[in-house]
């Protein structure tokens, strides 16, 4: 049989858990404001606090790779683990690795996050196209064959994205819409039987008015920035238009400050869930509502 894309899986995880992403950021001040030394034991401390105060009750985690490389190979055990150990609660686990390439260096990043042989194999993995997006192909092949999820770097909210995101090609397009229309183009199967697709993008919900932009992609809008970098869910709205109900809302230090107190960090989590479902609802059809 083949495996549930995860387009579909992240729309029954979003439906029953609420739209929300929460990082797994463990950098070396966040370690401090826990109580917790910065090494291998905090850095497991931590990440095990955090699977298990949120990985049965919030849609997706999000572990940032770096955080757990800069203590080499054992820092990467502490990722499979959180890795295994959030998905058998039952979190979608999105690697956020930003990996990018050619050929069989694509490849390999590719079996990486979405070989399930591989003991790093996650839900999704964030991708840069910025070598030309068809030099993802590999990830986009094996993402499709083992039902996994890919989102691709396209509006940014770091002010020095805009130099090449916002750059004008010669047909008059934006580097960021040529990358959304990629996005489209890829999501096309799903869209024709009115499913979410698997290939997302990231888009900040920092930005502002984005409705110079085509963000009917067919597939998920990871959107970092609500927390501490400004955005609240109410911002969700104004920026995503109607797209907003396929918007994956990322916090990561806006949740996280609330530990080491497992309760305590499942209550931020649930409240900035429920606050993003409220902001949704408001934009969705009476017979949306209804879940007709």
């Amino acid at each position: 049989m083949s495996p549930v894309p995860f387009g579909a899986r992240l729309r029954a995880a979003m439906d029953a858990r609420g739209p929300l992403c929460v990082g797994i950021d463990p950098h070396a001040s966040l370690l401090a404001d826990w109580g917790l030394s910065d090494d291998v034991a905090g850095l497991e401390a931590f990440s095990r606090t955090v699977v298990e105060a949120l990985a049965d009750r919030v849609a997706v985690l999000k572990p940032q790779s770096a955080f757990f490389e800069r203590f080499g190979s054992r820092g990467i055990a502490v990722l499979e683990e959180t890795v295994a150990a959030a998905r058998e609660a039952g979190a979608l686990v999105l690697m956020d690795a930003k990996r990018g390439d050619i050929g069989s260096t694509m490849a390999a990043y590719a079996a990486t996050y979405l070989d399930p042989a591989s003991p790093l194999f996650s839900d999704a993995v964030t991708v840069s196209p910025y070598l030309g997006f068809g030099s993802l192909a590999p990830a986009v092949d094996l993402a499709r064959e083992n039902g996994c999820g890919l989102f691709a770097l396209a509006l940014t909210s770091n002010p020095e994205g805009q130099e090449v995101q916002h750059a004008v090609r010669a047909d008059g397009r934006t580097v960021a819409a040529t990358v959304l229309g990629h996005l489209k183009a890829a999501n096309a199967d799903a869209a024709s039987r009115g499913e979410l697709g698997s290939y997302g993008a990231v888009v900040g919900a920092t930005l502002g008015d984005l409705s110079s932009y085509d963000l009917a992609t067919g597939g998920p809008l990871l959107a970092p920035g609500i927390g501490a970098q400004g955005a609240t869910p109410a911002d969700l709205p104004r920026v995503f238009g109607d797209a907003v109900r396929n918007v994956v809302p990322s916090v990561s230090r806006g949740v996280l400050r609330h530990g080491p107190d497992v309760a305590a960090l499942r209550a931020a989590a649930l409240g900035c869930a429920d606050e993003v479902r409220t902001a949704v609802d408001e934009v969705r059809t009476p017979v949306e509502r209804q879940g007709l």
